[in-house]
């Protein structure tokens, strides 16, 4: 079986979906890895080094045309503009693994349905102990919340440590974190590493112990949030009116602030406004909020996509793909997660989808031409395949 590793085409992606360290063990397997050339080089990864390691190169056409499996950190769901010519160079029965945004790329993953090709989406991969080392979205996560912090840090006018010097003492900066998922709590460390005073606040009760573990004292809300933790524990969706009575009591906490970091962000749906404009602005000048959500619309108010915006003295980042930003690191644990994940579908060599396994069936979304995967498939609809 021939594994490809094409390179990334959407804008700015500097990750590689498998690294010269990471497929000893799909070798072993009686796996053929294939590489195009210079994929991993904006990560930091050159051809030879790929050579080196018993992979081949060839060009773009020769990857997708000789693979069975193309492995990719952004597949055409993730990459809906510069994703679209490689539609062309797929076959049927050809496996697609990698980010998809499943959820949300419908017609994306309608495409690929009709073109026979059998998509698994790492971001469904299930959390469940078994599926640990295949959690890619957790990986990523962990890589974005440390970026975010020194994004925060540069764009901020105050260091974060206490300096005692001869020009007198340096207070602290303040960092507060809203979300204590995977991102948060690597936020929550990373600002702590750096000297802040760091504090933090999720809607689910757990995360209290999981924050203070790591450093941070944990905001506690005179609100109602039992319901807010959901399945493999992801935060839920609420209503408006539980989002508005939160915003009410975070806004005099804001005031205090010098860092805000946001990560709230709910799969396959937009992320919650927790920072509206007015409590954005009664915030102190020179203040940053960081919104790792901005990809999904964004958690405050004010937040742009990819830009830096300055209203009422406060500073909002709105930052794209920040594990591209460490691609040598991001792609490496990337690569580990995906070739674990590869191994489970062909333990010896050929993959077999076993749709009772609980997290191959959890990730397939596209096979045989239909949507397999039942949320996936209820929102898309069916889909006509011309024969």
């Amino acid at each position: 079986m021939t594994v490809g590793i094409p390179g990334e085409t959407f804008p700015g992606e500097r990750r590689v979906a498998m690294t010269p360290g990471a497929f000893d063990k799909l070798i072993k397997a009686g796996m053929i890895i294939m590489v195009e050339h210079g994929a991993g080089v904006s990560a930091g990864f050159p051809d030879f080094e790929y050579q080196a390691k018993g992979a081949t190169l060839g060009s773009r056409q020769e990857v997708f045309a000789k693979a069975d499996v193309i492995l990719q950190v952004k597949t055409l769901g993730a990459n809906p503009k510069a994703g679209l010519s490689d539609l062309s160079l797929m076959r049927p029965g050809q496996l697609l693994i990698g980010f998809a945004e499943p959820l949300t790329a419908l017609a994306e993953c309608t495409e690929l349905a009709r073109a026979q090709v059998t998509l698994l989406s790492m971001e469904l991969v299930p959390r469940i102990t078994r599926a640990q080392a295949m959690d890619a979205l957790s990986s990523m996560a962990t890589v974005a919340g440390y970026r975010a912090v020194l994004a925060g840090a540069t764009a901020s006018a105050r260091m974060f440590p206490m300096l005692t010097t001869a020009a007198g003492t340096l207070t602290p900066a303040k960092v507060f974190v809203l979300g204590c998922g995977v991102a948060g709590l690597q936020a929550i460390a990373t600002a702590k590493r750096l000297g802040a005073v760091v504090s933090a606040y999720d809607v689910r009760p757990a995360a209290k112990e999981q924050a203070e573990s790591v450093g941070a004292k944990f905001i506690v809300l005179d609100m109602d949030a039992k319901a807010a933790e959901g399945s493999g524990g992801y935060a839920k969706a609420m209503d408006e009116a539980f989002y508005r009575r939160q915003r009410e009591l975070m806004t005099a906490i804001l005031r205090e602030q010098d860092v805000v970091i946001t990560t709230a962000a709910v799969p396959g749906k937009k992320a919650p406004i927790l920072i509206t404009a007015e409590m954005a602005r009664a915030m102190h000048p020179g203040a940053v909020i960081v919104d790792m959500a901005a990809e999904r619309g964004g958690n405050c108010e004010l937040t742009k996509l990819g830009e830096t915006v300055e209203d009422s003295g406060v500073t909002i980042l709105g930052p794209a793909n920040l594990p591209s930003e460490a691609a040598y690191h991001s792609s490496q644990m990337y690569a580990k997660n995906i070739c674990t994940f590869l191994l489970h579908l062909a333990p010896k060599g050929e993959v077999v989808l076993n749709f009772q396994d609980e997290i191959t069936r959890e990730t397939l979304v596209t096979h045989q031409g239909q949507i397999v995967h039942a949320k996936v498939a209820e929102l898309a609809g069916p889909v006509l395949v011309e024969r």
